[in-house]
């Protein structure tokens, strides 16, 4: 299994890359077409804004090789959000390939913006990406986040419900941090590299 992380230029890679090797998985951070088009999954991870991991990719001209990837794609934090065609945040477009708009959190009251911490997942359909997770904690650093839709698997709730967890075909995201939300985030990586996810 050949795992690869697109170096966005976010400060989370190497706790992501991390988190495969606690699973036994050398994930290479890379910046080339050929290297993630030869691989067998694909981590997008993304920390910052939506213009800025954006304008990383533009950059390293991997827009177009990323929607037209054949292989499996998990979008974490930001790089979920640009799964989708447009962010509220910087009015800025995504990559396309789940439909939606990603919308600033309003929180309410008790609730601040940015959304920290450790937070329940609600399951709101079965999906091999999220079995054994439903009702587990995960933890989120966010302040957007895209809606619930037919193509959410994991819902959250931080003043209204936003997608945690997301899975359309072969493209998958996580708004939280799996590799910060211990045994659930590893066992959502090891979900998303099985053979499983692809059946």
């Amino acid at each position: 299994m050949r795992v690869v992380i697109v170096d966005a230029g976010g400060a989370n890679t190497g706790s992501v890359r991390y988190a495969f090797e606690r699973l036994d998985i050398e994930a290479p951070l890379v910046t080339d077409a050929a290297s993630i088009r030869a691989a067998d999954r694909v981590i997008l991870p993304g920390v910052g804004t939506a213009a800025q991991v954006m304008a990383r990719l533009q950059q390293l001209d991997l827009v177009e090789v990323l929607r037209t990837l054949e292989r499996p794609l998990l979008g974490i934090c930001v790089g979920m959000q640009l799964l989708f065609e447009s962010s509220e945040e910087g009015d800025v477009a995504g990559l396309g390939l789940l439909p939606g708009r990603v919308s600033r959190l309003r929180g309410g009251a008790g609730l601040r913006v940015p959304h920290m911490g450790w937070s329940t997942l609600r399951a709101t359909r079965p999906d091999p990406l999220v079995e054994g997770v439903d009702g587990a904690q995960a933890y989120f650093v966010h302040s957007f986040a895209a809606p619930v839709t037919g193509d959410c698997v994991l819902a959250g709730d931080h003043g209204e419900a936003f997608a945690a967890a997301v899975r359309r075909g072969r493209i998958a995201g996580t708004q939280f941090h799996p590799e910060r939300s211990a045994a659930v985030g590893a066992r959502v990586l090891r979900n998303f590299i099985s053979p499983a996810f692809e059946a």
